[in-house]
């Protein structure tokens, strides 16, 4: 995956009132990196994560704020994953009066609430409760831009990955129905989205069109070998059916996904999970096949 993604640049200037410092720990999961966002025009700054603690992001920060004649009001966290926390060191020993907020916020930390307002000259920003990919995820409305920072619910590239999905869609669903974002998105990794509604809607599409491929392969036992109608089909039996034209090393990471999916239709009571120790999946009805 990661030979088909596009350079970004270090730090790179996104609009009048967006700077995006990378957090120097690319990867198969963090693409080109942590982004990380500097906001506002004036002599203090907002800034939305703080990388995993990389000396090549720190140094890039330092730099930025020296060229900018800026210092860090807040420093807003969008959740708790390491990649996105673990540089709050170092910004406070760089800056120790800034403040850092998260929701659930670590000691020493300040909370965040859903729809609480941060402002510097140039930026104000507005935060959204957006659980699903973490229990405290945070987005936020850059009300200047009619833009919407995504976190790590929505990236530049592929798809996010999630503890909750019934949590998730909710949450997807919460931000494509925001009235002030009309524009852009800036995600936690991944360039710049330029049609937010639209990428979040195509999330929302594909989590529905994987949801109804389990449905209709559990549906489908008559067709497949008679055994199936007694054991049901176990994660990774639906993973390779319904991924079958993808390679094999796909497999279990899609199985995380599968899990996920069958526990959302089981709390729905569309599907059931067996009696044994193989975790084995049918149809809450099996009478309707």
């Amino acid at each position: 995956m990661a030979a088909q993604l596009i350079s970004l640049p270090e730090v790179e200037r996104l609009s009048p009132t967006c700077i995006r410092i990378l957090g120097g720990n690319s990867g198969k999961f963090t693409l080109q990196g942590t982004n990380t966002y500097l906001l506002g025009t004036g002599s203090t700054r907002l800034l939305i994560d703080t990388g995993e603690g990389k000396p090549s992001w720190i140094a890039a920060l330092k730099k930025t704020l020296a060229d900018e004649q800026a210092t860090i009001k807040s420093a807003l966290l969008t959740h708790w994953h390491h990649d996105h926390i673990q540089g709050a060191g170092d910004l406070l020993e760089h800056s120790p009066d800034t403040a850092i907020y998260k929701c659930d916020p670590h000691e020493g930390w300040l909370d965040i609430k859903d729809g609480q307002t941060f402002e510097v000259e140039g930026a104000t920003l507005t935060a959204v409760y957006t659980p699903g990919h973490t229990t405290d995820h945070m987005a936020f409305v850059l009300r200047d831009e009619n833009a919407l920072f995504t976190g790590d619910n929505v990236l530049g590239y592929g798809t996010a990955v999630f503890e909750d999905l019934g949590t998730y869609l909710r949450s997807l669903e919460k931000m494509e129905k925001l009235d002030d974002v009309k524009g852009r998105a800036y995600p936690g990794h991944g360039p710049v989205i330029r049609n937010a509604k639209t990428t979040i809607r195509e999330y929302i599409s594909h989590r529905r069109e994987r949801e109804d491929q389990v449905l209709q392969t559990l549906t489908s036992w008559k067709a497949a070998e008679g055994s199936r109608q007694v054991k049901g089909w176990t994660a990774m039996d639906l993973v390779k059916f319904i991924y079958k034209d993808y390679p094999e090393s796909l497999f279990i990471p899609a199985m995380g996904g599968v899990v996920q999916i069958l526990r959302k239709l089981q709390a729905e009571k569309k599907v059931v999970l067996l009696p044994g120790k193989d975790d084995r999946w049918s149809l809450e009805d099996r009478s309707s096949l």
